[in-house]
């Protein structure tokens, strides 16, 4: 389906009718798969036979989210994995040994965080942590090991960004991998691939299903790194998806280019709002032209995004009070889904990061972060009013 558009490939990509010839893509709910002989059991187990024999491996439900979702990136293969989690450690676990050296972002996820400090680094995988946006502190902070570059644009919770084809040469140039963390945009709004990209991940529980359903992670990329060895930690670890929620995935996609336009729209109405709140501090949107990479947002992203972050005043007493004064907005720390939600990072999302990790990545206790949703915009300002 190469010659088709995006909502073409969102609605109709990966799906392989079975013999019922069915309209909607079905699921099949089994573990294994019959073989009509021993030769062809061995053949399949052998990879010298295409076919499916194990869902933890391979499975038609699977098999049609994963490949409906590299369409949509522009890529090659895709894995699919059981949460947004798992699918960065396959990928960790797929391209790096002992000894290895990656370069990040400190502007990532607070439990991709403790997933590097606490786990990774204790099988000497070691990391080092710089500025999103500051290509120069990349450039010094590559070693000799330095295998791959792991970054989230833009970034949780305060939307900073990276120029993706700009770190890309610098990654290649020292013979590293790049991995952007595709969460925030979908390739709705950016196709990291397409900016010179080696990777993409994503949390599938976020946009990518769209209502808070299921969990699940995607892993991007080419036949080789993808396709075979973060596949091979899939095959071996387990770190699989359900075939019930790739179906609930897949019909997500169905819609995802609708709900990220509306999404940008409402999070860009209440940006805009908010920045004229006396309450509030700061806000944190690529779509305002105060944001220090609104061009850069501009140019290699289609759209800004539904999330928006502010600091409000008071710091921590002043955030939990409007976060408790809210009667519409759902207090959870998931985001992407039609309902709108709010958290206090600080607190919640990023509460394991030390405190100076925690400042350096402007997650004062003061930040509020909003996952904007479907409902009527003033509605949601109202419900944030109550607060103020």
């Amino acid at each position: 389906m190469d010659d088709f558009e995006f909502n073409t490939l969102a609605v109709r990509a990966g799906h392989q009718r079975s013999n019922f010839q069915e309209h909607s893509e079905a699921i099949f709910p089994t573990s294994s798969f019959i073989f009509n002989s021993a030769e062809e059991a061995a053949a399949r187990f052998a990879g010298d036979e295409p076919g499916y024999f194990y869902s933890r491996v391979a499975n038609p439900t699977i098999a049609c989210f994963q490949d409906r979702l590299a369409a949509l990136e522009g890529g090659e293969a895709c894995v699919a994995t059981s949460s947004g989690m798992s699918a960065i450690l396959a990928t960790m676990l797929g391209v790096l040994k002992a000894g290895d050296h990656i370069v990040s972002s400190r502007s990532i996820f607070g439990t991709s965080t403790v997933l590097f400090q606490k786990t990774l680094e204790k099988f000497d995988i070691n990391f080092s942590y710089v500025e999103l946006s500051d290509l120069d502190a990349w450039k010094a902070a590559i070693q000799d090991n330095t295998k791959l570059l792991f970054a989230e644009t833009p970034s949780n919770p305060i939307t900073e960004l990276v120029d993706i084809r700009a770190l890309s040469e610098i990654a290649h140039k020292h013979n590293a991998l790049l991995a952007i963390d595709n969460c925030f945009c979908t390739p709705a709004l950016q196709k990291p691939l397409a900016l010179g990209a080696d990777i993409v991940i994503h949390s599938a529980t976020k946009y990518l299903d769209g209502q808070g359903r299921c969990l699940g992670g995607a892993v991007v990329g080419d036949s080789k790194i993808v396709g075979e060895d973060i596949h091979a930690i899939l095959r071996s670890g387990g770190v699989a998806m359900s075939p019930f929620n790739a179906w609930v995935f897949t019909k997500g996609l169905e819609t995802l280019n609708i709900r990220m336009k509306a999404h940008c729209e409402s999070a860009m109405a209440l940006a805009t709002w908010l920045q004229k709140q006396d309450s509030v501090e700061k806000v944190y949107y690529p779509g305002l032209t105060a944001h220090p990479q609104h061009e850069l947002a501009k140019a290699q992203q289609t759209g800004f995004g539904g999330i928006v972050s502010f600091v409000a005043k008071g710091g921590k007493e002043g955030a939990w009070n409007i976060v408790n004064n809210t009667q519409l907005l759902s207090i959870t720390a998931n985001l992407g889904d039609t309902k709108s939600t709010i958290t206090h990072p600080a607190t919640t999302t990023h509460g394991r990061l030390s405190q100076e990790l925690r400042d350096e990545t402007l997650i004062s206790d003061g930040l509020l972060r909003v996952s904007v949703g479907l409902e009527d915009i003033k509605d949601i300002q109202n419900d944030l009013a109550r607060g103020f």
